[in-house]
């Protein structure tokens, strides 16, 4: 199932919607617990649109920043053999250009 960016970043605001409603918090409380504005709650909430350093705020305040330790992680080895060149192979640190 494939999704553009705007429709991942609107299912995330209404996932993170539904967290501070179960928790019967208002905008308001979110904002003041995360750091950030009411305002920049009420504009992901709506919109879909939030800087990523306020998004992980909202995930530290809901209790849910774990969640984004998966996030650009490598896929799983498929054999020892791929296992094995992962541990030996130093990481690239540019790409080619």
């Amino acid at each position: 199932m494939l999704f553009t960016a705007e429709e991942v970043a609107r299912r995330l605001a209404g996932r993170m919607k539904e967290l501070r409603l179960a928790r019967d918090w208002r905008r308001e409380t979110l904002a003041e617990r995360a750091g950030i504005s009411a305002g920049t709650v009420k504009r992901f909430e709506t919109t879909g649109q939030i800087a990523l350093d306020n998004l992980l705020k909202l995930a530290l305040a809901l209790g849910c920043l774990d969640q984004f330790e998966a996030v650009f992680a490598p896929p799983p080895a498929r054999s020892l053999a791929e296992l094995e060149r992962r541990s030996e192979a130093p990481a690239r640190q540019r790409g080619r250009r």
